[in-house]
């Protein structure tokens, strides 16, 4: 019988709450939780396709296990594996000391499974090497709203969207990245036109639609900007001089700083107007309340922390925190990256918001945990434990529910610690990730709608995420692979002792963490999974006098640093590590996709969300092109310090000249080479040790690939998918993608300098199913064209194009569309572009994914006249999660409108 479990999505740090609809064995449905406060029902475009991804095809689902680099992993049983991670880890830790493992965790999981891995990091093993991909993601402004406000509290709540006169977005693309959150601030400036929106950002996106002011930076100066803009506040008079004098210090040296941003030099820094820069800082001064937005553009920097900080002054210094609609405020990036901060899963940190650094911080957890001490040294972060697993000083890694060999930067020495290092355990729910190929030791872990724990969003919001089906095969929670691990490792490393491990739920996790947070900034001591479930979500602090969480921080102008006052921070502009030169001399930005989410590990299983955007492309602004001589869907060679890559490239013209955008999903899985982050810098902030992934220079220049190959098969996608990807090995450029709604297809795109030989495209052909059987096929061996077509009940189910692709597009479409005209059958193998004799075959991208509208038919609905509200009515796109809308709003912005003479 169906039932519906309330829980929460597992993608973006908004924590919308979803109600999953399931007969505790399958989820057949997903919608948005009405009742939850976070998104009151709405969910995004990934969110809502939430049951149809997670391909069980793709899934792991029992342990395997090699016993040499040289093996393939053969399946084992769970007590075989963990007995043998238990052994290696043991042996590793007494010939070479604790600092010589280490463990590498997710945003992803939940608070009670980081809680787990910390406790077994630094309580048994006693090393601080435990850190996360959230060291990607947020800890740039961990850093600022530690050393402005004294904590990592985001101070602000979701509603504060809806009630700021003046929204400042700085390096966001928020109606990709938080489509939920950009919705109520849409229809908050729909209800409130006098309302404001600053953007700042290098590209003109979709969230910059919505501005009032766009403020195209050049990249990395964002510092010099928010200095040059306090500078304008200054020499007003719109600064607050008694909340300055009663609630902060370090004023006078910010101020010294300041005046040497002058608007002349900031315009001349940023590449920007200094009217454009007045302007801002009129906005900001003269609102009466004035909120700050902000994403990876900050944060990913080797000067993320300066940058946060910058920002956070402004708050500071015009009083504008504290109250209604006011205040910095992050936007996560990944569901429970601040639970994973709460809990002490960065190498810096301890559970409570504690740091593993003091000595009294290290002595209340270890008195707490019932342990002698806790490790002193200081535990390497994301980009320096990989390094040390290179270069041999980390000898046995645990990898939870992350893919670092698609996720960090500097591709090239990811892969090659991973080969080297002698031993490494990969707990993942999807076998298929770039980083499983390197597992010793592969367990099957529990993913979204099967297990149980919280997780915290951005505005400190804890939510109760219920278990609503089994996971599959022998798939387990996080929290209790963890565990039992543990327990096997503290019978090697302190036989006889009693067990820190002895939980059986994950409810007992959450009440054993929960007085570490006592008397803290994040107090969660009234919380309980019962109160979580009467009462509704709740934010912290929440201490145990408390019948409700609390809306926003620092009302009073009390801080939580020593003095109670809060600290703006005096630093200089500094340049990016890379800028352009004439070796490189674009640079290279990257970015969110609308319907993808990071390594696409999950939403790389739903066709659906490929429509949208269908591959990796490079954008190029138009001027950029034609220096080039570059042409549209053109092979091209991106070069950077690091390494190179070959992909199409496309005009963009949101960018600015000397701009280069490719988006941040494809790894080595869907595009050979690596993936995207083989161009990226390792390069990171000295304080929160964030790389500076959103800026590398780059060369671009065109390539000669002639023999072309395009294919697409449906049925079977992610085993057809395992078998061919290592086949293209030897082609020069290779790009995987899906294809369809209802029925799903993989396309599979690739090029080389010259034919490959005709073994390897047999071996193609039969993974394809179109080695024999109803098969229409034509050769040309001495142009080394081939092409193959199969066709069942009408429909083509497969089809192969070599050496010539001329008609892959209109394929395509014939295959979407279901039946074969068949006046059509005598053609498929014709070199044409086109389809014959006029015949139409639709095979544009998919616009609205919610409602399956192509970008075709929304320009038909435009044509017969039909404005937006007409085409919500009419095809209904935009009418569910809404990312569409500013699309649509482009295309009618383009209708000519005859004038009346």
């Amino acid at each position: 019988m169906r039932q519906t479990t309330a829980s929460t999505c597992c993608y973006c740090g908004v924590g919308c709450g979803v109600l999953i609809e399931h007969d505790e064995t399958r989820i057949f449905d997903v919608g948005g939780d009405p009742d939850h406060p976070a998104n009151f029902g709405r969910l995004c475009s990934k969110g809502s396709t939430l049951h149809l991804t997670g391909d069980i095809d793709a899934r792991a689902l029992h342990p395997e296990l090699r016993l040499s680099k040289q093996l393939g992993r053969t399946r084992t049983d769970w007590n075989n594996a963990l007995e043998h991670a238990a052994g290696i880890f043991a042996e590793t830790i007494r010939e070479n000391g604790p600092d010589s493992v280490a463990f590498y965790l997710s945003g992803q999981l939940l608070t009670e499974d980081y809680y787990a891995f910390n406790k077994l990091a630094r309580a048994l093993v006693g090393t601080n090497n435990i850190d996360s991909n959230s060291r990607l993601c947020m800890s740039s402004a961990v850093v600022g709203y530690k050393r402005n406000l004294g904590a990592d509290a985001p101070p602000c709540s979701y509603e504060d969207i809806e009630q700021s006169d003046c929204v400042l977005i700085a390096g966001s693309n928020m109606a990709y990245a938080h489509p939920v959150l950009f919705r109520r601030l849409e229809e908050a400036k729909a209800r409130r036109p006098e309302m404001m929106v600053i953007v700042i950002d290098p590209r003109r996106t979709d969230t910059a639609e919505l501005a009032d002011l766009h403020l195209a930076i050049r990249p990395g100066t964002d510092v010099a900007l928010f200095h040059g803009l306090l500078h304008i506040l200054l020499r007003d008079d719109q600064i607050d001089q008694a909340f300055i004098e009663a609630h902060t210090q370090g004023f006078d040296a910010l101020q010294a700083l300041a005046s040497e941003y002058t608007p002349a030099i900031v315009a001349e820094l940023c590449g920007i107007r200094v009217a454009a820069l007045q302007r801002c800082a009129r906005m900001i001064g003269t609102a009466p309340s004035f909120l700050s937005l902000w994403c990876m553009g900050l944060n990913q920097s080797t000067s993320g922390s300066a940058k946060n900080s910058a920002l956070i002054n402004l708050h500071l210094a015009t009083g504008q925190i504290g109250r209604a609609g006011a205040g910095p405020f992050s936007l996560t990036g990944q569901p429970n990256a601040m639970g994973g901060r709460e809990t002490g899963s960065l190498s810096n940190l301890l559970p409570g918001h504690r740091e593993a650094g003091n000595p009294q911080h290290r002595a209340e957890v270890a008195e707490y945990w019932g342990v002698e001490q806790l490790p002193a040294n200081a535990g390497l972060s994301a980009i320096e434990l990989f390094e040390a697993v290179r270069n041999g000083k980390i000898k046995a890694l645990w990898i939870a529910c992350t893919n670092p060999a698609q996720s960090l930067p500097n591709q090239q020495e990811v892969h090659q610690a991973l080969a080297a290092c002698p031993f490494v355990v990969v707990q993942e729910a999807f076998f298929t990730t770039e980083t499983c190929r390197y597992a010793d030791l592969l367990l099957p872990a529990a993913s979204w709608g099967e297990k149980e724990g919280t997780v915290t969003n951005s505005e400190r919001r804890i939510s109760h995420v219920r278990r609503a089906i089994a996971a599959p095969g022998e798939a387990r929670p996080d929290w209790a692979i963890a565990c039992d691990f543990a327990q096997r490792l503290e019978q090697r490393l302190q036989p006889g002792r009693p067990s820190l491990f002895a939980f059986n739920d994950p409810e007992a996790l959450f009440e054993e963490y929960k007085p570490l947070t006592r008397h803290r900034d994040l107090d969660y001591s009234g919380l309980s999974y019962r109160l979580l479930d009467e009462r509704g979500p709740q934010q912290w602090p929440f201490p145990g006098h408390h019948s409700t969480g609390t809306i926003r921080l620092y009302g009073d102008g009390v801080f939580p640093t020593a003095d109670g006052r809060a600290r703006f921070i005096t630093e200089a502009f500094q340049a990016p590590k890379e800028d352009y030169d004439a070796r490189f001399p674009l640079i290279l930005n990257t970015g969110r996709l609308r319907d993808q989410w990071h390594g696409m590990s999950r939403t790389g299983t739903a066709a659906r969300l490929f429509g949208h955007v269908e591959e990796a492309v490079l954008g190029l602004h138009p001027d950029d092109m034609r220096a080039r001589q570059l042409l549209d869907g053109q092979l091209v060679k991106v070069g950077s310090r690091r390494g190179s890559l070959i992909l199409p490239v496309q005009r963009d013209e949101s960018l600015q000249h000397g701009h280069a955008f490719l988006p941040m999903h494809w790894g080595d899985r869907f595009l050979k080479g690596l993936g995207i982050n083989i161009l990226t810098q390792a390069s990171f902030d000295p304080l929160s040790k964030q790389p500076e992934l959103k800026q590398a220079g780059i060369q671009v220049e065109p390539v000669a690939l002639p023999w072309e190959f395009f294919a697409l098969v449906e049925g079977q996608l992610q085993h057809r998918f395992e078998a061919l990807r290592p086949l293209f090995e030897g082609f020069e450029f290779a790009s995987f993608s899906l294809a369809g709604r209802d029925r799903a297809a993989l396309v599979i795109r690739a090029a080389s300098g010259s034919a490959p030989d005709a073994e390897p495209l047999m071996a193609i052909d039969r993974l394809l199913n179109l080695a024999d059987g109803p098969v229409l096929a034509y050769d040309d061996t001495h142009r080394s064209v081939g092409k193959r077509v199969r066709l069942e009940n009408g429909r083509i189910t497969a089809l192969r194009l070599a050496g010539e692709t001329a008609a892959c597009q209109w394929l395509k479409g014939l295959w979407l569309d279901g039946e074969v005209d068949p006046d059509l059958r005598r053609w498929l193998l014709a070199p044409l572009s086109t389809p014959p004799h006029g015949k139409r075959v639709d095979n544009d991208r998919t616009l609205c994914n919610c409602m399956n509208v192509s970008q075709s038919a929304i320009c038909a609905g435009i044509a017969q006249g039909l404005d937006l509200s007409g085409l919500k009515q009419e095809l209904g796109c935009g009418t569910g999660c809404g990312s569409c809308v500013p699309e649509i709003r482009r295309l009618l912005a383009q209708v000519t409108v005859p004038v009346s003479v």
